[in-house]
């Protein structure tokens, strides 16, 4: 990567680096992976930069938080058939590497926003994972509903996306019962990298 000013400049100095490169290098040069653009919507190694009122800083492109969520969207699929520790244990190994690699960026936000995403597609699986009426009811009333509030939230007949998204399953499991069955806390995993 090659920063410059303006966009003349840097066509100007690609055309130069490239001559340089193949006249006096032999190395060929890839022009499909070669370009001039803003060095705030280019990528490199994952990372693409950003700019704030403290100046630029580094951050996870876009592609690379795209490649990540649906990583996750994979692992979570709810006709998986999975354990839950055997999930957990997934995510955590493919999200610890994820977390350290990128942790000398900025992406305290995005991983709130993934951390709150990913809590309801493991309260999805488990909706699931009840099946029957009955076995809803008992897990329900376990995790502090009333035998009446169970019974009447075991009978909807919403979805299984749309229920993983109710006040009633974000209440009776909480992030910390989430926690506590094993799911990895991002935002807690990548505070402790960056404080290292």
């Amino acid at each position: 990567n090659i920063y410059v000013k303006s966009q003349r400049a840097g066509e100007r100095v690609m055309r130069s680096i490239t001559q340089f490169l193949e006249k006096r290098l032999k190395v060929k040069v890839n022009p499909d992976k070669t370009k001039v653009g803003s060095p705030l919507r280019l990528k490199f190694l994952g990372f693409s930069l950003g700019v704030d009122h403290n100046g630029a800083y580094a951050r996870p492109a876009k592609q690379s938080q795209q490649r990540v969520k649906k990583a996750l969207k994979l692992l979570t699929k709810r006709n998986r058939g999975i354990s839950l520790t055997r999930m957990f244990e997934e995510i955590h190994r493919k999200m610890r590497g994820w977390l350290q690699y990128y942790s000398i960026g900025k992406l305290t936000n995005f991983i709130q926003c993934l951390d709150k995403w990913l809590r309801v597609r493991i309260r999805q699986y488990i909706w699931k994972q009840w099946k029957k009426f009955k076995t809803k009811v008992t897990n329900l009333q376990k995790l502090g509903l009333s035998q009446r509030d169970a019974y009447v939230f075991a009978s909807t007949r919403k979805g299984y996306w749309r229920t993983a998204h109710s006040k009633t399953l974000s209440y009776s499991l909480t992030n910390r019962k989430l926690e506590q069955l094993g799911l990895m806390n991002m935002s807690k995993t990548l505070q402790s990298i960056q404080c290292d």
